[in-house]
Formats: C-alpha cells, sequence, structure tokens
C-alpha cells in the first residue's frame, strides 16, 4: 500500500472522528450550562429565602432585657433610659418617705388601687405597685398618646404643679403619674403607668420580660 493510500485511510478516519467528538463536547457544554444555571438559581434563592426569615433585630426585639441598677441610688431613675421591645423602661429606686406617702389614700388619683389588671401584674397590685416597694419599673409610654414622661423625682414647687410631690410629668399634654406610676385625676391620660413583667436575678439585677420559674 503506498504512503498517499495511509494518508488517505487515516483521513477518512480522522473525518469519521470529529461527528463523535463534536457531539461529546455539545453535550459537556449543555451539561456545564445546565449546571451554571442551577448555581444561579440557588443564589438568587438564597437572598429570597432569607428575606422571609426573622432578621436578628426582629429576633431580639421581644427578647428579655437584664438591667444592673447596682448604682441606683433612692431619688434617682436607671440612666441611659433602657428600652425593651421598643418601649423606654424606668427603673426608679425610692426611699422610705416615699414608701410611705405612696401607702397614704390619696383622693388626687384616678386608680389608687390599681384596679385595671391590664396595666399590671398581680404581684404589683398594692400601693408602690412592684415586687420589691423600693424598686418600681414601668414601661416610660403615657398612656395618653404614647409619649414618653419625665422624671420628677423630687417633693417641690414645679411649673406644671406648685404641689408637686413627686413623680413622671408629660410635657406633651399635661398628664401626671406619682411615683408608683399612678395616673392623676383630670388629666389625659385614662390610665396607670404599664407594669412590665419582670423578675430579680438577684439583689442588683432585674430581668424585663421575664417572670418567676421562666427561663
Amino acid at each position: 500500500m503506498s504512503d498517499e493510500a495511509v494518508t488517505d485511510d487515516n483521513a477518512g478516519s480522522e473525518t469519521t472522528a470529529r461527528p463523535e467528538v463534536n457531539q461529546q463536547r455539545r453535550y459537556f457544554l449543555i451539561g456545564a450550562t445546565s449546571a451554571v444555571a442551577a448555581v444561579g438559581v440557588v443564589g438568587a434563592a438564597v437572598p429570597f429565602v432569607k428575606s422571609w426569615l426573622p432578621s436578628a433585630r426582629a429576633r431580639a426585639a421581644g427578647a428579655p432585657v437584664t438591667l444592673d441598677f447596682s448604682k441606683l441610688r433612692p431619688g434617682e431613675i436607671l440612666g441611659p433610659i433602657p428600652a425593651w421591645r421598643g418601649m423606654p423602661i424606668f427603673v426608679v429606686m425610692r426611699d422610705q418617705v416615699v414608701l410611705a406617702r405612696l401607702e397614704q389614700e390619696n383622693a388626687d388619683l384616678a386608680d389608687p388601687e390599681s384596679d385595671n389588671a391590664d396595666m399590671q401584674p398581680d404581684y404589683a397590685v398594692n400601693p408602690w405597685r412592684s415586687k420589691r416597694a423600693e424598686i418600681g419599673i414601668y414601661v416610660g409610654l403615657c398612656t395618653h398618646l404614647g409619649c414618653s414622661p419625665k422624671y420628677y423625682g423630687a417633693v417641690q414647687p414645679e411649673l406644671f404643679d406648685p404641689n408637686w410631690q413627686g413623680g413622671f410629668f408629660c410635657p406633651c399634654h399635661g398628664s401626671k403619674f406619682d411615683l408608683a406610676g399612678r395616673v392623676v385625676k383630670g388629666v389625659p391620660a385614662p390610665d396607670n403607668l404599664e407594669v412590665p413583667q419582670y423578675r430579680f436575678e438577684s439583689e442588683t439585677v432585674v430581668v424585663i420580660g421575664e417572670t418567676e420559674g421562666i427561663a
């Protein structure tokens, strides 16, 4: 057989094999493209799915808050004002003089006996509206329109009340509350300040948003 014949045979073999090689390459490209597309779909789906999951901030919004009030002294309010569920929390310390005054009958108060059960847990149905008489803990939102009252703890004349006995005053519409968060008669606020659920973890640490026996 001549060299020319051999060359022709090789050429024929190469021509016959090329379609098979091209077909395999086509399958490879199709498979690779599909895989890339699938990865792209998964990549696009992850942010979409994650958008349905609650954010860390949302999960933490209802979480209990632990407060250390070891530096709080009688007549003071814990500052800076902490927050729980997006609401300011007032933590005040009262001395024996204040506690004695809170136990006295006061005809100026709209709900002195905390009859509205929606505004405090059972353990806060007492003259000081708290678990421990000296520590008052209240949601710092006026029950009128949700403004935040200001703390005026001293017994002294104030521009808004010349006979002020200490408590909270809302400058928005003039609502007043005593040092137990009880609302004064004749103001826009209809109810006492709310008392949140809480438990004492130690003598100087309180957990807002939890009750005894609930971890």
